[in-house]
């Protein structure tokens, strides 16, 4: 029974690997394609404050005096825009995390429902060419708690971002980028390394 169970779960635990680099590639391409809508979210905030501050009555352009009006409504459309795109990013990121989620919670099943069947030594082993078991189930876990927090960070900072209020709007670049955890993405490629072999194996 033990060598039966082991071999469909290093099955599940392969496809489950597969997945997570797949969903790495989507989630890193994703948050590439954030990064022009998050800046221009900090460059229209920067717009809007200077058209604040200036008094185009004082001005030249003072013979066109809808113009101020015309130019908060042109960049409010453009501030919106930004804004549903990220959100459109979003459902992109969100549906990496659910497939990451979905995939670990099978494997962890599985392992339960075998659980029974499986000695400790079984779990425990590894070889030259493949990591434990254990080690596998715990490397998961860890990539679909990273991809959980990462989504939920990312989606508070959007929710807090209204077109009205510029100071969070020209502060929303940098603290984006302050979620960036390259540690945690790092371990997720050095763990697919670490199971290559088992990936390509059948």
């Amino acid at each position: 029974m033990s060598k039966l169970a082991l071999s469909s779960l290093h099955e599940a635990l392969r496809k489950s690997f597969k997945s997570l680099g797949d969903n790495q590639r989507v989630w890193r391409s994703v948050l590439a394609e954030c990064g022009p809508p998050m800046a221009s979210l900090g460059n229209l905030a920067e717009q809007s404050r200077a058209l604040a501050n200036v008094q185009i009555s004082n001005t030249p352009l003072r013979d066109f005096p809808d113009l101020a009006d015309r130019l908060r409504f042109k960049l409010a459309l453009a501030t919106d825009a930004a804004l549903g795109q990220l959100n459109d990013k979003m459902s992109s990121l969100q549906s990496v995390r659910d497939a990451v989620g979905n995939q670990v919670s099978a494997v962890l099943q599985l392992y339960e429902q075998n659980a029974d069947g499986l000695d400790v030594a079984a779990v425990t082993e590894r070889s030259a060419a493949t990591p434990s078991v254990a080690d596998m189930l715990e490397w998961l876990q860890d990539a679909e708690r990273h991809y959980r927090r990462q989504y939920l960070r990312r989606k508070t900072l959007l929710q807090t971002l209204r077109a009205d209020n510029l100071s969070l709007l020209e502060s929303a670049p940098k603290r984006w980028k302050s979620l960036d955890c390259p540690s945690a993405e790092d371990c997720i490629t050095d763990t697919l390394c670490k199971v290559s072999f088992l990936m390509e194996s059948q």
